[in-house]
């Protein structure tokens, strides 16, 4: 049943109304059937180091699974937030995990990386034994900082390094949402001090590009005005040079954050997010670095 015109009319207004998020609007209309949530696992022994793992009804033993990082300018966010993206990826066949991690001002880059890292290992070592679930492959799926952080893992070997791990063996594909590749020169108060100035070297994705990287599909809302589509055409153009495997998706009338609320049930009438995020990952059940 399509989204009632109305419907789309009420989602500027849900940042005005007191004590609402834009998340807690589309929660508010997820469904909470078909799935299971583990919550607060510990990845780590910091209190931001938890995650929690949306497991499909009846699931088989193994399942592909999406590590799912969330965005907010390595400044904010919380996995409470982003139900709707565990249940869409759930009611696909997938086991979901979203992870929190330390932010600025607590910590500073490349803090929030070696969080990242440590999720990654926790999901390829602990999962299975944890939740009853272990990953036949894994997906990294970011949305804006998540996208950033994901793409690290993916192109820049120091961090899953530091867990005893290789993108090429450990990460099946990368996908991005509105990622920002490369925003050098970075402005703001926030930006300078959580990265180490205002043009720092080696802390942007698009300098990590190199070799072969795993299979990736990068996507911008044309109306983007936070992260610029000029962010994934940069670094799709940067991988296919390196004879990577890209596809890029670019979404008329969708600006940064209807980029990922499209994902919920409420509002993927909004784009084709998930079902190019699907049909992307399911032609790669196994995916790594190309020979």
């Amino acid at each position: 049943m399509p989204t009632p015109r109305w419907f789309f009319y009420l989602l500027p207004l849900v940042a005005w109304l007191p004590g609402c998020s834009g998340a807690d609007f589309v929660n508010s209309m997820v469904p909470r059937e078909g799935y299971r949530v583990v919550k607060d696992l510990a990845y780590g022994t910091e209190p931001r180091q938890q995650l929690d793992v949306y497991i499909p009804d009846a699931a088989p033993a193994s399942l592909p699974t999406v590590l799912f990082l969330y965005g907010g300018g390595w400044t904010a966010g919380s996995k409470a937030d982003y139900l709707f993206v565990g249940e869409a990826f759930a009611a696909r066949g997938y086991a979901v995990v979203i992870a929190d991690y330390r932010l600025y001002p607590e910590v500073r880059y490349p803090a929030f990386l070696e969080d990242n890292a440590a999720a990654v290992a926790w999901v390829k070592r602990r999962m299975a034994a944890e939740t009853g679930t272990a990953p036949n492959a894994l997906y990294l799926v970011g949305h804006s900082a998540g996208a950033y952080n994901a793409a690290m893992l993916t192109l820049d070997a120091r961090w899953l390094a530091a867990q005893n791990m290789r993108a090429c063996d450990t990460v099946d594909a990368f996908v991005g949402l509105a990622g920002p590749y490369d925003f050098r020169p970075l402005t703001g108060r926030s930006l300078p001090a959580i990265f180490g100035g205002p043009s720092p070297a080696g802390v942007m994705p698009l300098d990590h590009v190199v070799g072969s990287p795993p299979p990736m599909l990068l996507i911008s809302g044309l109306n983007d005005t936070t992260v610029r589509p000029a962010n994934s055409r940069n670094l799709a153009a940067k991988a296919r040079a390196a004879g990577g495997e890209v596809e890029e998706k670019y979404y008329p009338d969708i600006g940064h954050i209807w980029l990922a609320g499209s994902l919920g049930a409420p509002l993927q009438h909004m784009a084709p997010t998930l079902n190019d995020i699907d049909a992307f990952l399911k032609a790669r059940p196994r995916g790594g670095c190309a020979p």
